[in-house]
């Protein structure tokens, strides 16, 4: 895959573990690290492309299930590929379909060749396959899609959890979606690194995903109820044994803590339903309000929020003040001091100073 995809990704300033980034996508350039909004169906409800662009949002993250079903991937690409169809002009990240194994759990059957959903829009069964879900993201169109990976609830433990990660490397799920992936010249294929809780299947299976791919690789299967103390351990972990010269994607974080936290661990990119989820329930990041709001403002609020607060590690990065950011930021979240026991945990790994 090398040298066949006009991307690249350049690594501007470290400081520690973190490091603030360039990756050059077909559609856009994005600094990294970077929270990726999540639009499931293409679209972020209530908000215009144009306001995501207003605040200098690079990149969006596309469900590739739910648009394969509704309004089907062979209509996307006959409206000239998602970017047109939605008008966003610049980067889409498209997920695989595989996060649908959990979530979706009741639905699905899994054998080698494939994942079999039934659609809880028709009814009608669907067969994905590797070579399927590479179709339906080509067509789409996205600048970076993901390989069909077996997803397990992160908190599964056996036998069940190694199964899983072989299937998604050994057992050829990667290597057929490389082998389907014809549209190279403009699009990247992330492969995910699986394992649960379990570290010594996490570096088994990224050290096979690094000797296949040299673009960049997803850390996947977390943030589905495990304890935090866990979480970290878990980032750290892959980010250490993954390649230096390539992004990190950290997906399913959206929570404005565990972004710094993955950041200062040396992870680059990030995705969430949360702000925009939590904006329909009327919860807004940070905002005190004294009367009542309408979800699209909230949604754009928290969207801004996640943000700026990516744009404020990329300078504290720049200017090697990560330490001070760190500080600063956790009294902003605990101005009473009480930080949890895992954030001072992955801190002191991190060798620095919790001063609050």
């Amino acid at each position: 895959l090398k040298g066949e995809v006009a991307m690249n990704f350049r690594i501007i300033a470290q400081a520690n573990r973190a490091r603030r980034g360039e990756l050059k996508l077909p559609h856009s350039v994005v600094e990294t690290p970077v929270f990726m909004p999540v639009g499931t169906q293409g679209t972020m409800k209530g908000i215009l492309p144009e306001q995501l662009i207003d605040m200098d949002c690079r990149i969006l993250l596309c469900n590739t299930y739910h648009l394969g079903h509704r309004p089907g991937h062979e209509l996307v690409r006959k409206a000239g590929g998602l970017h047109k169809m939605i008008n966003w002009p610049r980067s889409i990240l498209t997920d695989s379909g595989g996060f649908q194994m959990v979530s979706l759990n009741k639905l699905m059957s899994i054998d080698e060749t494939g994942v079999q959903f039934v659609s809880p829009h028709t009814n009608q069964l669907t067969h994905l396959t590797p070579e399927h879900c590479i179709e339906i993201q080509e067509n789409l169109g996205a600048d970076i899609i993901m390989q069909l990976d077996h997803v397990v609830h992160v908190l599964t433990d056996g036998p069940v959890v190694e199964e899983a990660m072989q299937r998604s490397i050994r057992l050829s799920w990667l290597d057929r979606c490389l082998a389907a992936h014809k549209r190279r010249s403009d699009q990247l294929l992330f492969p995910i690194v699986q394992g649960g809780l379990n570290l010594k299947l996490r570096s088994d299976c990224a050290e096979e995903m690094s000797k296949r791919c040299t673009i960049g690789i997803a850390i996947g299967g977390l943030s589905g109820g495990e304890e935090k103390r866990s979480f970290w351990k878990v980032v750290a972990h892959c980010c250490e044994r993954l390649p230096q010269q390539i992004p990190r994607y950290v997906m399913g974080v959206g929570w404005a803590v565990d972004l710094v936290i993955c950041a200062l661990l040396g992870a680059d990119m990030f995705d969430c339903v949360y702000p925009t989820r939590t904006a329909r329930f009327g919860s807004a990041l940070r905002l005190k309000l004294q009367e009542e709001i309408g979800c699209h403002l909230i949604s754009l609020h928290n969207i801004k929020h996640q943000l700026d607060l990516m744009k404020r590690i990329r300078e504290a990065i720049s200017n090697d003040r990560v330490q001070e950011f760190l500080n600063e930021f956790l009294h902003e979240q605990y101005p009473d001091g009480d930080i949890p026991e895992w954030i001072r945990n992955a801190a002191a790994y991190m060798n620095y100073q919790i001063i609050i």
